[in-house]
């Protein structure tokens, strides 16, 4: 199938698949005499699987580490456990976070609690106030 084809099939855009191809995720496709891409099922698989891995917000790397245990299928799955309690704890940590972002927030609209001018609002004030250290840090699980 062309690029088109394979990412309706796995309904996301060629530019996905051209972006998992450059990060090396996807296998490269080979290329007809036209210099068309042309996938099979087996990409087909291969990127639904990245795509649901991305769906539950797993970076780059885990991805990659999953897809090197998958090609080497008599291997124990003893690494997929590990990598994904690993991801459960990350998940945690920013379950954590958007908690205590969401404790600042509602701090924040307590400082205003009636219509009147912007000027006298209590959550602008309060923005504007804010220590850095107050505020939560963002520690993302990229990769």
């Amino acid at each position: 199938m062309k690029i088109g084809e394979l990412a309706n099939a796995a309904r996301c855009t060629t530019e996905t698949v051209r972006f998992y191809e450059r990060e090396g995720l996807l296998v490269k496709a080979s290329r007809t005499e036209a210099n068309y891409r042309h996938y099979d099922a087996t990409h087909l698989e291969r990127l639904r699987f990245i795509r649901n891995c991305r769906a539950l917000d797993m970076t780059h790397e885990e991805i990659r580490g999953l897809l090197r245990l998958k090609d080497a299928p008599a291997e124990d799955c003893g690494a997929v456990n590990t990598l994904l309690d690993d991801h459960i704890g990350h998940v945690d940590a920013r379950i954590a976070e958007l908690l205590h972002l969401k404790q600042q927030l509602g701090a924040l609209r307590q400082q205003c609690q009636v219509k009147q001018a912007v000027d006298a609002c209590g959550i602008l004030r309060g923005l504007a106030a804010m220590e850095a250290d107050t505020q939560v840090e963002r520690h993302t699980h990229l990769g």
